[in-house]
């Protein structure tokens, strides 16, 4: 579990470097490969009915490698993840409004496989860190699924009793505990589920050799606990270490500590431990992101600008905030380098913006 440290931190200082304008349509989700340590300067977005693939160059611009178009005209993608196949090959997972899940193959640039299964669009999919052949979705039918890249197939399905009561937004794999995701959306909870006992579908999943549609999928219906840390739709979550940080459309981000008790399922208490501001921040479907070490989080408003958290400072330590005069549209997401020396953010305005750090080659240029 991280330490939240009383340590001096140090503002960072970063420069706007480049603006790409993608297309008209908005971008919902960004996203760098920190699957893969050979692509690390390579990141995705998602926007209409297509996935972009770029390279940040190291003189601060941004090139395209490739664009996946969807066969589906009407599709908005509101989502994306990397993943790996078995043997390696660098995989996009995109989804959005059509409830069709898409596997891009970046290394061939075509489909690789489409997964059905939700009834409704899916708001977000992320890949288990430990396992990047697994990854879960997050869908406006309530449930989570649980789905092996390389076979096909859906493993688990997060939904039932103890299920969400409305629309899924974010779910997030627990970086060391393979067995555990959080869950939050629009019925105001976080929901902690555990996978333990059903593990032995999992390992099923990767040496099944029938049919997709025969594999046993099971429904996971009670979460190990469901918290209500906020007063309205719970639309980003994401694990640090044991602790949650989680947002709401009520300008911050709560860190907050999850007490399950073992014996009762649904039981247990949390405990808040810090909450992060961000001004202007009450329309729903913004997302934030971290660096690969989770020290810095950035987030973005609905006015433009970024706020660059040191996260696991106590006080937390805003590091600083980006703006430019260009940019004045709601960001959807942003995404933080692997080092944390690039912050990317995308929006409603179809444009990707890059800030380098100015101690960085990039932003002397």
């Amino acid at each position: 579990s991280p330490n939240l440290s009383r340590r001096a931190c140090r503002s960072r200082e970063y420069k706007l470097c480049s603006k790409h304008t993608e297309g008209k349509r908005p971008l919902y989700a960004i996203g760098f490969n920190f699957i893969d340590a050979r692509y690390y300067d390579v990141f995705a977005t998602v926007g209409g009915n297509r996935v972009t693939t770029y390279r940040g160059l190291p003189d601060g611009n941004l090139a395209v490698l490739q664009a996946y178009i969807d066969a589906d005209d009407a599709q908005s993608f509101y989502t994306l993840s990397w993943a790996c196949d078995l043997d390696g090959t660098p995989l996009l997972v995109a989804a959005g409004s059509n409830a069709v899940i898409r596997v891009i193959n970046c290394a061939t640039e075509k489909l690789f496989k489409s997964f059905l299964g939700h009834g409704d669009s899916i708001n977000e999919i992320r890949t288990q860190p430990l396992k990047p052949s697994l990854f879960i979705s997050a869908s406006k039918d309530e449930s989570v699924r649980l789905w092996n890249v390389h076979t096909g197939i859906c493993i688990l399905i997060f939904a039932g009793g103890g299920g969400h009561r409305n629309e899924v937004l974010s779910v997030d794999f627990h970086p060391s505990d393979i067995y555990r995701i959080a869950s939050c959306g629009m019925d105001n909870t976080v929901k902690i589920w555990s996978m333990k006992e059903f593990w032995p579908y999992v390992e099923k999943s990767f040496t099944w050799t029938d049919l997709p549609s025969k594999f046993p999928t099971k429904f996971v219906q009670f979460p190990l606990m469901t918290s209500v840390v906020h007063s309205n739709y719970v639309d980003c979550t994401r694990w640090l270490g044991d602790f949650i940080l989680s947002k709401s459309v009520d300008n911050e981000i709560v860190l907050w500590e999850p007490k399950i008790k073992e014996q009762g399922p649904g039981e247990g208490s949390i405990d808040v431990l810090q909450k992060y501001p961000v001004p202007d921040c009450d329309i729903w479907f913004i997302k934030f992101s971290c660096d690969f070490h989770f020290n810095q989080l950035a987030i973005g408003n609905r006015e433009g600008k970024i706020y660059v958290w040191e996260v696991q400072a106590s006080p937390p330590v805003l590091i600083t905030r980006l703006s430019s005069p260009q940019c004045k549209m709601p960001i959807r997401q942003t995404a933080v380098s692997f080092d944390g020396s690039t912050i990317l953010a995308c929006g409603e305005d179809g444009s990707i913006y890059r800030w380098d750090e100015v101690e960085h080659q990039a932003a002397k240029n």
